[in-house]
């Protein structure tokens, strides 16, 4: 059985180990900047050896994950002294492999296994992580392995080539992340009408569920709702002029976001050419 080891105790590196220990993996080292860290994970895993050190870690395991933060990867990466057909593999959305060029160069097969998924806790990303899809760089043997483990996870697999993981990267970031600002910017105009934070976010939360839902099920363009889908150009001549009033800062986000909304419409067929001209007009002009 292939003995795998984490350089890295944090969330992403414990989310990790404890699914693939729960689906029969060996996980047999474990190494970390903060050795309660890397004892806590210990005692998720059993049999596991926590080490003070990296190279403990190599010298220990036969499958290598590096899940410390994105700016250590590549020191980590040129200190360790690995051995010869030693899989190791960093799990950072934005770097590519060429970061392990160092490993490469002591005959490690080296690779990539980002999982596209939001981690806030440890606990959250233990429950996240199966189902999730993983970006997966690497050569053969290595991919096949990785992708044997994706799978382990309930997973799908992207493979991505060099150049790529950046808008990858990206793309998350859109997903992910600007969904929580978007939600931000919700809350502080419903505090506008007195509704305080945590309860404008539980009103919104079906609205976010059944949005999510509608684009699983239904897809884009057809999951497309709302004024601009309609062509409702009296609506959002309200809202541009409620967002002046109230908040003129956010009239620049309202205006590109729906100048970005204008195409899915028109591929909804919904609106037609002319509809479409009409609303870029307005948003332009706002």
């Amino acid at each position: 059985m292939t003995r795998i080891g984490f350089i890295g105790a944090g969330t992403v590196g414990t989310a990790l180990a404890v699914r693939l220990f729960q689906k029969g993996c060996s996980i047999a080292a474990i190494s970390s900047r903060s050795l309660s860290s890397a004892q806590r994970l210990a005692n998720l895993v059993s049999g596991c050896q926590v080490y003070s050190t990296a190279q403990e870690v190599a010298n220990g395991a036969d499958l290598i994950f590096i899940t410390t933060p994105d700016d250590v990867i590549a020191k980590i990466a040129s200190e360790v002294r690995w051995r010869s057909g030693q899989g190791v593999v960093h799990c950072s959305g934005a770097h590519s492999v060429d970061i392990l060029e160092a490993a490469r160069q002591f005959g490690a097969n080296v690779g990539s296994f980002h999982p596209l998924q939001t981690f806030a806790t440890v606990n959250q990303a233990i429950e996240n992580l199966p189902g999730s899809t993983f970006a997966l760089e690497a050569e053969e043997p290595l991919l096949s392995q990785l992708k044997e483990l994706a799978s382990l996870l309930n997973g799908r697999w992207v493979e991505l080539k060099p150049g790529e993981k950046v808008l990858y990267h990206t793309a998350a970031v859109f997903v992910s992340n600007y969904l929580v600002t978007l939600v931000k910017l919700a809350l502080d105009l419903w505090q506008a009408f007195g509704v305080p934070a945590k309860e404008a976010t539980q009103a919104l939360l079906p609205l976010l569920r059944g949005t999510v839902n509608n684009i699983e099920n239904i897809g884009l363009p057809n999951c497309l709702t709302g004024p601009i889908s309609r062509g409702d150009l009296g609506t959002i001549r309200r809202h541009l002029a409620t967002l002046e009033a109230q908040d003129s800062s956010l009239l620049t986000v309202y205006r590109d976001l729906g100048l970005e909304t204008i195409p899915i419409a028109l591929a909804k067929g919904k609106i037609d050419e002319n509809k479409a001209k009409e609303l870029k007009t307005l948003l332009k002009e706002a």
